[in-house]
């Protein structure tokens, strides 16, 4: 059994029952919106999954139960409830929300809640295959969470925010089609890279080969066959993407070769070789991105064609769109939740000219195109920035000899308790020492504490196990490393302690410290701007500075001081030198893990805050050993 799976099961002993927080702002024509729980209504009705109590949570105040339309939301038995009434861990999240009835773990945000909806689905019943092969090859369809992931940015936020805003913009206004959707459109006519794309790019080439020859397509009739009866409709499969594609969803199997490689095929290099193209939204097979997709585009498709818009411009959206219609099971949900699926004729693609004006995306929405290979060292950057007067400052610790008794510490609080070596589970707690000793001077009785990216709990559980009087949230992505944390914290008996499964963003709640241990690249700014926020104090150990790039929210260098002094590409000189971690390392590296530092000081400093870089003590604790403590001021 895959781990993730064996430790779910663990969790899901006590057969609690999941309530599912949806948010509900209004109706319009056969989606309820926001589109997140028009997609979470419709992944359930796909699955047949009926696991979760469905509660439906007004983001206005005048909002009645005869405002929600039963056939909406496909078969399911559907409750309203103010947000107010939320079980106070839900109230911390944006929706959509599950958690299990009475207790401390929620899950938050589009792609985590899809994924537990599927997994659960399975869980209850190992038949339903198809519901876990939506998580795609390896399980990891939109697990990347959207701040780091531009392809699970774009379809858990970017689409389905720009559909809303094209259905609330005024329809005498001739409205463009929004960037993100062309960017859908353009990554459709992207080649497609799957784990096992050589064998299928050479049957690929055969198939080319043999109908140059016959000057029929090989596949047509062969397809067909491989198709149960009126499970796929008008369209058969015609390239081998197709049939690959579709045998799949229907045998949970690759088809075979169609017949023998030629020895000349064999022979072929792989850059020779003719690249894929897509069949669903990541590639040849069909997963949870499309069913996030379609309810949102089929929205679009309406509203455009009751404005009467040509599609000529989205060739690839169209052929996607009717095609995700073959898929067995997909019109009977859409049919569940009333949502009457357009019949879109073939489109050709639009003449280049005509593209050009209408096909072009904003620099935001593309991938950061800078080089990306820094070539060089250091010293001409921090000799720059020196000419400036700014050099790396270390403030002294201020309890340098602080220290955890651990070996009067029940063991679940340890983080040696795992397979940590004994090694690495003495530096982790000489850590730990300096990060507890710096909250537990800024902590007050009712503070709310949260540990973000807290991977399996190391901070969050000692902090909620030595201050009692103290309520510690912990976030993280990760599922297994949040199941085991709650482990922990289950044989410690601790009742101060909540487990959020999100994404940062989707973390809303008001907090008086934040804290997080070596969060990775540009989490740790992340990390500060929730802080910022919400003028809480911070305690951070950055990581992973080699990491750090431009993001759609952050751009670096971060503060005024340094954007006057450093281009982008300067400063990730300073990154990527920071991130050595050979045992020999030169004066330089820790220099330019200051600078890099003192730059994210400064910009929270621009926000009224006091900041200090201090070195862990001892330092041999970890290569990544500088900590910010920030005070609102």
């Amino acid at each position: 059994m895959h781990p993730e799976l064996h430790l779910r099961k663990k969790m899901k002993d006590n057969v609690a029952e999941e309530h599912l927080y949806l948010a509900f702002s209004h109706q319009y024509r056969d989606s309820i919106f926001p589109l997140h729980t028009s997609i979470s209504l419709f992944l359930l009705s796909y699955c047949d999954c009926k696991l979760f109590k469905v509660f439906l949570v007004p983001t206005g105040e005048d909002v009645g139960d005869q405002c929600v339309t039963k056939n909406l939301a496909g078969d399911l038995d559907v409750h309203l409830i103010s947000r107010c009434q939320l079980p106070v861990v839900v109230q911390s999240c944006s929706l959509p929300a599950v958690v299990v009835k009475d207790d401390k773990f929620c899950r938050a945000g589009l792609s985590v809640v899809l994924r537990h909806i599927i997994q659960k689905t399975f869980e209850a019943d190992p038949s339903k295959k198809d519901v876990l092969a939506l998580l795609g090859f390896k399980k990891t369809c939109l697990k990347a969470c959207a701040e780091v992931s531009q392809w699970t940015r774009l379809c858990e936020i970017s689409i389905p925010l720009a559909v809303e805003r094209f259905l609330t913009g005024s329809p005498e206004h001739c409205q463009a089609i929004p960037p993100d959707i062309l960017l859908f459109e353009r990554k459709l006519g992207e080649p497609v890279r799957v784990h096992n794309d050589d064998k299928i790019r050479r049957q690929k080439l055969q198939q080319q080969k043999a109908g140059a020859k016959t000057g029929v397509p090989v596949l047509g009739e062969e397809a067909t066959e491989e198709l149960k009866p009126g499970e796929v409709h008008e369209h058969p499969p015609s390239s081998l993407e197709l049939s690959v594609a579709f045998s799949k969803l229907l045998t949970q199997e690759a088809p075979d070769a169609i017949n023998r490689e030629a020895p000349h095929i064999r022979r072929t290099k792989t850059s020779d070789l003719p690249l894929l193209d897509h069949v669903f939204a990541e590639g040849l097979y069909f997963t949870v991105a499309d069913l996030v997709l379609l309810p949102c585009i089929h929205q679009f498709l309406v509203s455009s064609k009751k404005q009467g818009k040509n599609l000529v411009n989205l060739p690839l959206i169209s052929s996607w769109y009717r095609r995700v219609q073959e898929v067995p099971g997909v019109k009977k949900a859409a049919g569940k939740c009333n949502m009457e699926l357009l019949q879109l004729p073939e489109l050709m693609t639009a003449p280049k000219e005509q593209l050009q004006d209408s096909a072009s995306v904003p620099d935001e929405l593309e991938e950061d195109n800078e080089d990306s290979h820094f070539i060089g060292g250091p010293r001409p950057t921090m000799t720059k920035l020196m000419e400036n007067g700014i050099e790396a400052k270390f403030s002294p610790h201020p309890y340098p000899s602080w220290t955890l008794d651990w070996t009067s510490l029940p063991s679940a609080v340890s983080p040696g308790e795992g397979k940590m070596s004994r090694d690495r589970a003495l530096r982790k707690q000489q850590q730990l020492n300096n990060l507890v000793a710096a909250v537990t001077k800024l902590a007050k009785p009712g503070d709310l504490i949260v540990d973000f990216c807290s991977g399996g709990g190391h901070v969050g559980i000692v902090l909620a196990y030595m201050m009692p009087s103290c309520q510690v949230v912990l976030i993280e992505n990760k599922e297994l490393s949040l199941i085991r944390a709650k482990d922990r914290s289950d044989e410690l008996g601790l009742n101060n302690i909540w487990f959020i499964q999100a994404n940062l963003d989707y973390f809303i709640g008001t907090f008086n410290i934040g804290v997080a241990l070596h969060a990775c690249g540009v989490a740790t700014d992340m990390v500060i701007e929730h802080c910022l926020r919400a003028r809480a104090a911070f305690v951070i150990s950055p990581c992973c500075y080699g990491f750090i790039q431009n993001t759609v929210k952050f751009k670096y260098p971060r503060s005024h001081q340094f954007k006057e002094i450093l281009s982008y590409k300067e400063h990730m000189i300073l990154c990527r030198f920071a991130d050595q971690t050979a045992v020999q390392l030169p004066p330089e590296r820790k220099q330019c893990m200051g600078l890099v530092d003192l730059d994210r000081a400064w910009a929270a400093e621009e926000r009224n805050y006091s900041v200090q870089i201090i070195s862990m003590e001892p330092e041999s604790c970890s290569p990544k050993n500088n900590m910010f403590v920030g005070i609102p001021t």
